[in-house]
This record gives C-alpha cells, sequence and structure tokens, in this order.
C-alpha cells in the first residue's frame, strides 16, 4: 500500500469475462518511481506483457488518474488511458481532459484496470469507490453522444455536474484501429486505438459518478507555493495568459496561421509545406487558405463559448456552432471543439478551407468514435490514392460530401474502402500498392506539424513511443514559440537532445496527470514544488527528470520486446532527405527535408540507446525492474521470446 499523498491507494481490477472485481493498493516503490497516470498505467499494462492480441481478451486496458489530477494543481484535468495499440502493436497511453479524470479521482480511484471480455455488452458504474457492470446492449449500436443522452436519462445525475461518461461509438465496436473513446464534452482520448480495445471487450463505456472530494496535500505550504508560482506564470505567459494569451484567445488553433506563414502546414497529403506553397505551384487548381479555418476566423465567425477542464483558468477550449449542407442536407452542430490537429488534417491536407465543413467532420467523428486526426489522413490519403489511380474511386480533393460519407463508411467498415481505411494508413497502402501515398509512423499518421520545416519534430515522430505524435516531444514549442527558448526549426544539429527533453518532461506531466499546455508556462520548478507538496515526497529537479526517464524507456523497452528496433524510427519517405520518394519542402522550407540518419544518431547517443534498443545496463542505471522476464541484450537485439 501507499499513503504518499494524491493518491487514493485503490485500484479497481475488472474480469469482464466472469464480471467479477477486485480492489488493489498501490506499491509504494511503484507510486515513487512511476509517479502515476501514464508512467503506473504502462507499469500494469507491461506487467500483463508485451506478446498480447491488442484486440484479444489478454490486453490490459488502464484508466489512470495521477497524485495531481483533481486537486487544486493548475490545470490538472487529464486522465490517461494506457494499453498495447491495435493501431501500432506498441505500448500507447492518450489522454483526454474535461472532468472524468478528476471525477475518477473523487469518486476513489486512481485507477481502472480491465481484462477478459464479456460476452454481452456492458458498461462499468463507478461510484463511492465501487465498480458495477451494468447491461449496455441498449446502447451498442449508438453514438456516442446517443449513448451519453441515455445513461444520462437513466441515471439520477447530469453531465457537467456529478456525471461524466467515457464511451465508444460505432467506431470502437466495430474495431476501427483508431477507434476512440469520447467524453461529456468530446473530450477524446483517440490517438492509438483505445476505444477499439473497448470494442473487442464489449465495454461500452465507464460512467462515474461523484462529489468533488478533492485530495488535500500533504505539505500544504510547499503545494501552495508550487500552485502559486505557476498559477503567475500561466497569468504572464503570452500564451496561456485568460483571455490575452494567444491559447487562450484562440485555442489550439492560434497554430494554424503561425505553421502556414513558416511552411511547416503539410498539405495536399504532405506533398506540399502550406497552403500557399501549393497555390503556388499549381494556380490552375482550385485553391485553398489556411487562414480560413484559423482560430482567428473561429473566434470572429463561429464561436459561441469558451469552457473549461477542471482548474484551468486558460480555457482554450473554443466551443462552436456552424449551420451548414453537406452530405446531401442540412447539418446543424455545435460542438467543442474546433481543435488544430483535427482542423489541419480535415483541412490543408485534406485541400478544404471551410471551416463550417470541418467542425461538422470532427463533430462526426466523435459522435461515430474515431480519432479525427487519424481519420482525416486517412481521407487524405484515398484522395491521393484516388487521383494517382490506385483505387478505383473517384474521391477529389476537398470533396466535402465523399469526406462525410467516407467516415461513416470507415466506422461501420461498410465496403473495402472503409475496411482498408479502418486498418491505418499500412494496410491502406498495403491492399492498393500506394506506399507512396502514407504519412504513418509505425502505422499512425503525422500530426500538423511538417517534418521538413521543423527538425525537432522529426525526431519526435520518429521515436516516438506510440506512432507519429507531437506530444511525446512537443518541440514546436521552441521551434516555432520560443519556449523556453527560441530555436532554428530548420537546424537539425541539437534536435534529438531537445526532443529527449521534452520526452522525458512530458512523461513526468502525463503522469502526474497535468495538461501538457502547462509546460507553455510552468517548468521543472513548478512541477516539483506542486508534486511534492501534493504527495509529501521531497523529490529534486533532477530526481523528477530521472523519473521521465524511468517512464520513457520502460515503453520503448516493451516496444522491443515486441519486435521494434531503430529501423522502426522511420518517416513517410516524402519527408526524408535521400529517400526515392522524397519531395523537398517549399516556401520558407525552400529545398528541406529531414536528416533522419543524423537526427537519430544524435538522440540514440543521448538515450544510451543501440540502434533503438534499450541495453541492460541502462534499464539497471535507471532502476527499471518491470516486464515478464525476457530482456534485452546490450548487443542491440529484441529478446526471441
Amino acid at each position: 500500500m501507499t499513503d504518499i499523498g494524491g493518491f487514493n491507494d485503490r485500484v479497481a481490477r475488472i474480469d469482464l469475462s466472469s464480471g467479477a472485481t477486485e480492489y488493489e493498493e498501490i506499491d509504494d516503490e511503484d507510486a515513487k518511481k512511476y509517479v502515476g497516470g501514464r508512467g503506473l498505467g504502462v507499469k500494469y499494462v507491461f506487467e500483463n506483457g508485451p506478446d498480447v492480441d491488442p484486440l484479444g481478451p489478454d490486453n490490459l486496458l488502464a484508466f489512470m488518474t495521477g497524485p495531481l489530477t483533481g486537486t487544486q494543481a493548475t490545470m490538472s484535468g487529464r486522465i490517461a488511458v494506457v494499453t498495447k495499440s491495435p493501431l501500432t502493436n506498441t505500448v500507447t497511453d492518450s489522454h483526454h481532459g474535461g472532468w472524468s479524470g478528476a471525477r475518477l479521482k473523487w469518486s476513489g480511484f486512481d485507477g481502472l484496470l480491465f481484462e477478459g471480455q464479456a460476452d454481452d455488452p456492458v458498461y462499468a458504474y463507478v461510484e463511492d469507490g465501487e465498480v458495477e457492470l451494468r447491461d449496455a446492449s441498449h446502447l451498442w449500436g449508438m453514438t456516442t453522444h446517443e449513448a451519453r443522452e441515455t445513461i444520462e436519462e437513466e441515471l439520477d445525475g447530469a453531465y457537467g455536474k456529478n456525471l461524466s461518461f467515457m464511451g465508444i461509438g460505432p467506431g470502437g465496436e466495430n474495431l476501427v484501429r483508431f477507434g476512440a473513446i469520447i467524453n461529456e464534452d468530446d473530450r477524446a482520448s483517440g490517438r492509438g486505438g483505445t476505444g477499439a480495445v473497448m470494442g473487442s471487450k464489449n465495454l461500452k463505456a465507464v460512467v462515474v459518478k461523484s462529489g468533488t472530494d478533492m485530495p488535500q496535500p500533504a505539505d500544504e505550504e510547499t503545494f501552495e507555493d508550487g500552485a502559486g508560482q505557476a498559477t503567475g506564470a500561466i497569468m504572464e505567459s503570452d500564451v496561456t495568459a485568460p483571455n490575452e494569451g494567444g491559447l487562450s484567445v484562440y485555442g489550439t488553433n492560434v497554430l494554424m496561421n503561425l505553421t502556414e506563414e513558416m511552411d511547416g502546414l503539410p498539405t495536399r497529403n504532405g506533398q506540399f509545406t502550406s497552403t500557399s506553397a501549393e497555390a503556388e505551384a499549381d494556380p490552375s487548381e482550385p485553391n485553398i487558405d489556411a487562414e480560413n479555418t484559423s482560430g482567428e476566423w473561429v473566434r470572429e465567425n463561429i464561436l459561441v463559448d469558451e469552457p473549461t477542464c477542471h482548474s484551468c483558468p486558460v480555457a482554450c477550449k473554443k466551443e462552436v456552432e456552424v449551420q451548414t449542407t453537406v452530405g446531401g442536407a442540412d447539418r446543424s452542430v455545435r460542438m467543442e471543439s474546433l481543435e488544430y490537429e483535427p482542423a489541419f488534417t480535415m483541412g490543408s491536407n485534406a485541400m478544404n478551407d471551410d471551416a463550417e465543413l470541418t467542425a461538422v467532420l470532427i463533430d462526426r467523428c466523435n459522435k461515430l468514435g474515431i480519432d479525427a486526426i487519424e481519420s482525416g489522413n486517412m481521407l487524405s490519403m484515398a484522395m491521393e490514392m484516388s487521383e494517382k489511380g490506385h483505387i478505383e474511386e473517384d474521391i477529389e480533393w476537398g470533396d466535402r460530401d465523399a469526406m462525410y460519407e467516407v467516415l461513416r463508411r470507415i466506422a461501420e467498415r461498410e465496403d473495402d474502402l472503409g475496411d482498408a481505411l479502418a486498418e491505418g494508413a499500412a494496410s491502406a497502402a498495403e491492399r492498393s500498392t500506394a506506399h507512396d501515398s502514407r504519412l504513418d509512423v509505425k502505422n499512425q499518421t503525422i500530426p500538423a506539424y511538417d517534418p521538413r520545416a521543423m527538425k525537432g519534430m522529426a525526431i519526435g515522430y520518429a521515436t516516438s513511443n506510440r506512432g507519429a505524435c507531437h506530444l511525446r516531444a512537443y518541440t514546436p514549442a521552441a521551434e516555432i514559440l520560443g519556449i523556453p527558448q527560441k530555436v532554428d526549426p530548420a537546424d537539425p544539429e541539437g534536435k534529438g537532445d531537445l526532443a529527449i527533453t521534452f520526452q522525458d518532461l512530458h512523461a513526468v506531466s502525463d503522469s502526474f496527470d497535468i495538461c501538457k499546455f502547462s509546460a507553455f508556462a510552468e517548468g521543472i520548478e513548478e512541477y516539483s514544488k506542486q508534486f511534492n507538496g501534493m504527495t509529501g515526497l521531497d523529490l529534486s529537479e533532477d530526481e523528477l527528470v530521472e523519473a521521465g526517464k524511468r517512464i520513457y524507456t520502460p515503453e520503448r523497452y516493451y516496444n522491443n520486446l515486441v519486435g521494434f528496433e531503430g529501423e522502426d524510427d522511420s518517416l513517410p519517405g516524402r519527408f526524408v532527405e535521400g529517400h526515392e520518394d522524397a519531395i523537398p519542402g517549399q516556401g520558407a522550407a525552400e529545398g528541406q527535408l529531414a536528416e533522419l540518419d543524423q537526427l537519430k544518431d544524435e538522440y540514440y547517443e543521448g538515450r544510451q540507446w543501440v540502434d533503438g534498443v534499450v541495453p541492460d545496463e541502462r534499464l539497471d542505471e535507471l532502476d527499471i525492474e518491470v516486464g515478464p522476464g525476457t530482456g534485452v541484450s546490450g548487443g542491440g537485439a529484441a529478446a526471441d521470446d
């Protein structure tokens, strides 16, 4: 057990096959070494073994809070969903904000561990330290919003007051490999297919009912000092200051114009580095302007509300309301919110600059329960495959009706194309021989930063432990926003070390579990004081950074045991120097390509890995004792067993 502050010392292990639930304490050493949230969740998944079928009953699905979740710490409303990904076959953790993480903590739990597979659809009802499995047969087939509304009618509670819903739609039920978990405010644990894992277990939803039993700090003076310092930093930041900073005023989509201006916004399935570069290269084509889907445009034209997550003064969520015609009907949608990443995949990458259409498409993904980032990229891939004759179907760039309809076909696996896209980029390319149209790393497609223009993102994508991801190492903080200091985005030198720094820092914040946007203002000093104050521990800043390494390294070790090595730390060919499919950048990124070999050499040296593999001695140095008893040799090969 643990008496460390911030923990309830209670985890539910739910066997869906038998319907039995056991309640466990948290090992004190585990809490100290792996912090909580993501770190502790990865340890549970690792101990379950790396050889499981992600969509089989033996895979473990962990909903985890951290020691700061649901507290008065700034931006502490996050929850981590950790499992083996059916999309990438790696370990993955996917987080969402809102209130569900706080309510799970307030209901008496640090985590929920789902094992096995229910015979019939169920949902988990959580209240007052107990978990009850309830029949969900009547909910199966519903969209996430329909299921949420139905459950609210059945329970004596209300969303936004004392209930939280984390559930799946048809995408998760049909095992779309990027099926998402959607919570009550359209927040998504989208990346990696966590929703498909829920679907494979016949688990429709996790519903939490709670009061507001907020954890109190073990060392109140230290915590209040850290929380006050963190709040002050947020209030003073040009990015996060409430009602003044770019993130607070325009939401995440504040980045649309910035990346467009630096020619770092992948366009037309990554063939161009901005919408302006595409227009200049081919003025005869119907051209688009990324500014029409930017945060500035949204605020001026369709913004209706600015809700926020637990304990967050920034309020980056920008709720919009739109009316448009698509799919042969008038669509009226109020949704939260038109985020930068899906606005890119549904926007510039698919040659669409209609913000109202983009809102409808993101809302459709949320209702269907499919990752909006992955879904948009799959649409763009289908458009390029169609243009090049890799598929017979005619799907033109920016075809609004086709985009709307193909999303449903993906979620329902309705036909050959929908089924192929539902499997992810690698499978879709294999079926159509369209290998040059893939924009994925380990079968997860890229977010909204062009690795030709931002070399930190190039190595960040390649070495992310969950496939292409901007959130493992958010180097645009330094490359675009100058946080903690401005670096030249086009210079590969030092970018391996930069990625490591961000990866380790974000591993810590994901384990607290607090919002990554806190790092736009806060640093390790603020993190350390809030963590030590809440827990009663006395970790130095260096020890906290070491904890980040101890969390990131076993994730890589897990992937090594699955079979991933250095050659899997790749990038889509069109971005890579020397690759036969390379397409050099344009505009401000003229001639730029990712120097992948150079970046990887620096990164591996900094990590003390051997060709992407964690040597045994590095595990020993970090005091890592996780796993099913297999190991990785110092020679750089994954174990056979």
